[in-house]
């Protein structure tokens, strides 16, 4: 006989008869009919090649290899019971996973100093791995385990295989040095189209929003550097006559690191949502609940400047 043609689910039977020395009584214990369970014991016949169970005086009798069968059917049921059925509930306190985020360098200067300080208190064995990926990486990784979440402006996450939640909203200001000879708060079109202007074009999406608000007014600006990082930004501006846009929450932060100052571009920007996204197949997943729940408490209001 193949071995994945024997039927696993008789083996509660071969104990229920051997413990209780009668059919009747199994099918009570086991909550079949008795019909059922003499058809369980002739499937076990059959398969094992002996007749398991004789009549006796005093109900039914194992037979030698129905005893032999007892004490490794124990372990695996205790085994199905232990490793399958009784699921122990995810415990930070103790937990050592190591968690993998996708975030952008802003999300990391946001987001992981404060989560770095709550985890240190609650799952304090826990390690974090941020990486900044293009987006077809990161659907990948999240398919495949490799990422647990992705935080941030992801519109390419949103096949049916993701699930996503929102955290918070953000929208954009401007940044011009200190003592820039333009002194309004706010550009004029007229300003916004004269300056130099310096543009940050990470693997993090959500300046996507405003180039599509550029695009959809017409609107060419001058651009005199391109970096893919932020946190030249706020120095180089200071030292130039640059106009950079970003992040609001970012604009402000920067005003308090360097020379700079905010200042409102000329058009209506967009307000864009920052989401969690993960993959449908970690949807359950005691840990993957667990960091998503900390991730909606810690910013679901915005990160804290």
């Amino acid at each position: 006989m193949n071995d994945l043609d024997f039927d696993l689910n008789l083996l509660p039977v071969i104990l229920a008869v051997i413990e209780e020395r009668s059919v009747s009584r199994a099918a009570l214990r086991l909550g079949w009919s008795q019909p059922k369970v003499s058809i369980a014991l002739n499937k076990l016949r059959t398969a094992l090649g002996d007749p398991l169970f004789i009549r006796g005086s005093h109900g039914v009798e194992p037979t030698p290899r129905a005893l032999s069968l007892m004490e490794p059917t124990q372990e695996i049921l205790q085994r199905i019971r232990q490793n399958v059925l009784l699921h122990a509930p995810y415990a930070p306190a103790a937990s050592t996973r190591a968690f993998t985020f996708a975030l952008s360098d802003v999300g990391e200067m946001f987001m992981l100093p404060q989560l770095m300080r709550y985890l240190a208190e609650v799952a304090p064995h826990v390690s974090v791995t941020s990486v900044t990926l293009p987006p077809d990486d990161i659907a990948n990784g999240l398919e495949k385990g490799e990422i647990d979440l992705a935080v941030g402006y992801f519109p390419d996450l949103t096949r049916r295989n993701f699930y996503q939640q929102r955290l918070y909203s953000h929208s954009f200001i401007s940044l011009i040095r200190a003592g820039h000879r333009i002194k309004d708060k706010r550009l004029s079109m007229e300003q916004f189209l004269e300056l130099g202007h310096a543009v940050v074009r990470p693997e993090g999406r959500s300046h996507e929003a405003f180039e599509q608000v550029l695009a959809k007014l017409k609107i060419k600006r001058r651009i005199a550097l391109s970096v893919p990082h932020f946190m030249s930004i706020p120095f180089i501006v200071a030292s130039t006559d640059l106009l950079v846009t970003v992040p609001a929450a970012l604009g402000e932060r920067f005003a308090t690191l360097a020379d700079v100052r905010t200042i409102y571009p000329p058009m209506e920007l967009p307000t864009v949502d920052l989401k969690q996204h993960w993959h449908r197949k970690y949807h359950r997943d005691e840990a993957n609940i667990w960091i998503r729940s900390v991730f909606l408490k810690m910013f679901s209001n915005g990160p804290m400047l």
